[in-house]
């Protein structure tokens, strides 16, 4: 028993180094309307491939033109997942909008999963994936 054991640490060594989440993302419908008003969802699955149960969060943050909201004015989202245990996967689906001012072209979609020690006030580590989404 070592002298952290008493304060209630842990060793988090093997989370800070590794990869700790596969994400998947998808489209539905897989493009949005151009210089209109429409919907798209996107859905993303994360999957615990550490051997602990670890604390994580999604950041989700959309390009120039888009919004997480119908009336334009969010870019972008926080969602507190919780506690996922080891091979769980969790499954959310966030509404991406466009507007009157969405030009056409490919717009980033930013997912950011991150690993958090207690709280959502620290983080461990972290995954990034950058998707595109077709504007016609």
């Amino acid at each position: 028993m070592g002298i952290l054991d008493l304060f209630g640490k842990k060793d988090v060594s093997k989370i800070a180094k590794k990869v700790p989440f596969d994400i998947k993302t998808t489209f539905n419908p897989v493009r949005l309307s151009a210089h209109k008003i429409d919907r798209c969802d996107l859905e993303i699955k994360i999957k615990n491939i550490t051997d602990e149960t670890v604390l994580c969060s999604i950041a989700v943050e959309v390009g120039n033109g888009l919004a997480l909201d119908q009336t334009g004015i969010h870019k972008s989202k926080e969602i507190r997942v919780g506690y996922l245990n080891k091979n769980d996967e969790y499954t959310i689906i966030v509404p991406i909008w466009s507007n009157n001012m969405t030009p056409p072209g490919n717009v980033p979609v930013k997912i950011n999963a991150y690993v958090h020690y207690r709280t959502y006030s620290y983080i461990l580590n972290g995954v990034r994936k950058e998707s595109f989404i077709r504007v016609v």
